[in-house]
Parts: C-alpha cells; structure tokens; sequence
C-alpha cells in the first residue's frame, strides 16, 4: 500500500484498516479553526489525517487523538512522528468512552473536537473485524459519541463531525438534548445528479444564526469543482 501524499505531510496506511477517503479530508479542510482553538481533540484518527491537517491549519499547542483500535493507533503515531508538527501531535490507545471520562475527571476541555465517526449503521457487519469497528457504530454509537464530547468541549468551543445525510436530522436532536446547538452545516454531493450522502455538522452551547452550505464534489469523473478545490488545494498535490 502506498503512502499517500500530500503537499505538506504524508500519510503511511499499510497497518490500518481504514484507508483515506474523501469524509476526513472534507472535515479537516471545512471546519472552523477561526476562533485560534489551543486545543484539539480528534475522535477516531484511523491514519491521523484529520489531526494533520489542522496542525497545518491551525497553531494549537495541543492536538490530541484518541484511537482504540490498536492497529490504527500505531499508524496515527507512524504518521504523526514523521511529520514536521510532531511536538504538537499525540495520540492515545483508548476507547472514547474511556478517554472522555478521564479527561474530565481531570477537568480538562478542548477548544475544537472533530470526528469522522464510525457509521453504517443499517448494513451487515462486515467479515473483517478491524474494519467492522472502524465502520461500524457498535464500536462508538454516536449518544456515547455526543456524551462524551459535552464532557470536555471548552463552555465556547466547537463540535465538528461528519456524518451520512440521512442520520443528519437524527444527530442533531441528539446533540440538542445535550445542549450542543447546530451553528454550521455543509451537504455534500458527489455530482450534481447524485443524492445528498453527507452532512458537515458543526456545534457550540451557543445559538448563532445557522449558516447553510451545500458543496458538489466533482462536475465528472476527476473534474472537481471550484468550490472543492478551493476547499481541499492546501492539501491535495493536484489541486
């Protein structure tokens, strides 16, 4: 498997079951690092490629990642060792659950939480048991995914997650019974004829005037559209 590159980091995924996709690189490069969070916290690194794009995108001293299975763990570390913001990045074997409670009996918070959750929540399992819980929400439903953000999300941080467009209604009002209030959605097209598949959600304990996007990937085939290339071109070799 070879690694995939970037313009400033690479990413080694030989030892992890789940590979990059399109989902981590929308939420690294679409939610909101305008409010200088100090601390992050990224939920489920799989390869680490969330937490490496906002250590190219933002300044936090902390940028933190929690990953249970063991497999991807050793590849987010790999990953975050030979990248140039090694001091910033750490990455803990640990079930979200867990982790969440630990941190805040600690009474510690972050500014900027994200996550690329598991989901599929309406197919078989699959054989591959590596992959079944990185895709699958038996490792991470997201009430415990919620729960455990509202333990240690700062009183004015922010909450960024990507999920399928159809859960979308249904996580919102799951946050909303935790307090956490929708400020920012983008639904993501692939082309201009297909459905909706995904919803960028992002949330704060604080209601603001909700601000609508909607982004289509790709015009055809590997013709991208202005609006994803602005988007991904800090990233992407070829943007």
């Amino acid at each position: 498997m070879k690694p995939f590159k970037f313009k400033e980091f690479t990413i080694y995924q030989d030892k992890t079951a789940m590979k990059i996709g399109t989902d981590g690189v929308l939420l690294g490069a679409w939610c909101t690092v305008e409010n200088y969070p100090d601390t992050i916290l990224d939920i489920g690194s799989g390869t680490g490629i969330i937490s490496l794009m906002l250590a190219q995108r933002a300044d936090a001293m902390t940028i933190d990642a929690v990953e249970v299975d063991e497999s991807a763990y050793e590849q987010t570390v790999e990953n975050f060792e030979q990248s140039v913001w090694g001091d910033r990045l750490y990455c803990y074997n640990a079930t979200f659950q867990e982790f969440a409670d630990e941190i805040a009996s600690e009474e510690e918070t972050y500014d900027l939480i994200i996550s690329n959750p598991p989901f599929y929540t309406d197919e078989f399992e699959s054989e591959d048991v590596a992959r079944n819980k990185a895709r699958f929400t038996s490792a991470l439903s997201f009430e415990e995914l919620v729960s455990g953000v509202v333990k240690i999300l700062s009183s004015d941080g922010t909450f960024a997650v990507i999920i399928p467009f159809k859960e979308e209604e249904n996580f919102i009002n799951l946050a909303k019974k935790k307090h956490l209030l929708l400020n920012r959605v983008c639904r993501v097209q692939g082309n201009t004829t297909s459905e909706i598949k995904r919803s960028l959600l992002e949330f704060s304990f604080y209601l603001s005037e909700l601000k609508e996007e909607h982004l289509i990937i790709e015009i055809e085939r590997h013709q991208y559209t202005k609006e994803y290339i602005n988007l991904t071109k800090d990233f992407y070799l070829k943007m």
